[in-house]
């Protein structure tokens, strides 16, 4: 009987040594399950900023994605991509269902109130996308016109402004491909669409659609990168991003995607 107490003991301190000090394999796991994998909001309509690439699958690319991992990494992040609608953006970061927001998004000062913005990564202007031979190529031809704006967008935005002294209709969709349906389909006669991302559909429209810089006076806001109030990744980011402009690998990830 006292062998066989002390045979079970000794089989317990045995476990709970293996238990206490485990195998290389479950120590290297553990240190991998510590990397730290952020949740980046966007809205996957938007190329090439960021849109799904149909030749793979439902991968999500873009400029936006290749900018987003680029920080990342510097940082020791991975990044987890989650898609929805542009206008779900920000109360998605106030809900803490994502971590921060990378969708060519405009630092208003609206947005602001609601969230915190790294600096300006991207500037652009926006544009009018009509039919071809439309006769619309100024915001003084929007009068008496059906114009889409992607819901919750600048373009929106924009859109009501010119509403202020150009008599018009304004209507808005989820995205932007809608925006083009609507177009072709004779429902909208035009739609304001930020101009990089205008030239993307008015090259696939087969000379079908055509499109006109809205010139302004004021100094473009540009794209920014968006994070819940007082989070820390603000700075975190900020930093890698400033450096990467300084050094000239974002100009290269604009080449890459915007051929400019």
């Amino acid at each position: 009987m006292k062998k066989s107490l002390m045979l079970f003991i000794a089989s317990i301190l045995f476990i709970g040594l293996l238990s206490a000090c485990g195998t290389g394999g479950e120590q290297k796991n553990g240190s991998e399950e510590q990397k730290k994998v952020l949740k980046m909001g966007t809205s996957a309509d938007y190329a090439p900023f960021e849109y799904i690439d149909t030749t793979k699958g439902n991968d999500i690319i873009g400029f936006d994605v290749d900018l987003a991992k680029m920080i990342a990494k510097e940082l020791g992040y991975e990044i987890q991509i989650v898609d929805m609608d542009f206008s779900g953006l920000i109360p998605a970061l106030q809900s803490g269902k994502v971590d921060f927001v990378l969708a060519g998004m405009t630092p208003t000062e609206k947005r602001k109130k609601s969230v915190d913005f790294s600096d300006v990564y991207y500037v652009a202007r926006n544009m009018i996308v009509s039919k071809k031979g439309s006769g619309i190529k100024t915001v003084e031809d929007l009068k008496g016109k059906t114009v889409g704006v992607q819901t919750g967008s600048i373009q929106e935005e924009e859109a009501n402004k010119i509403a202020k002294t150009v008599d018009m209709k304004i209507e808005s969709r989820n995205r932007i491909p809608e925006l083009i349906q609507e177009i072709q389909a004779g429902r909208f006669d035009a739609a304001i669409i930020e101009n990089t991302v205008a030239k993307g559909y008015l090259k696939n429209s087969n000379g079908k659609l055509e499109g006109h810089t809205i010139p302004t006076s004021e100094q473009e806001a540009g794209s920014a990168i968006a994070f819940p109030k007082g989070s820390k990744l603000r700075d975190e980011f900020n930093k890698v991003l400033q450096e990467k402009m300084k050094n000239g690998e974002v100009d290269k990830l604009i080449k890459k995607w915007f051929d400019q």
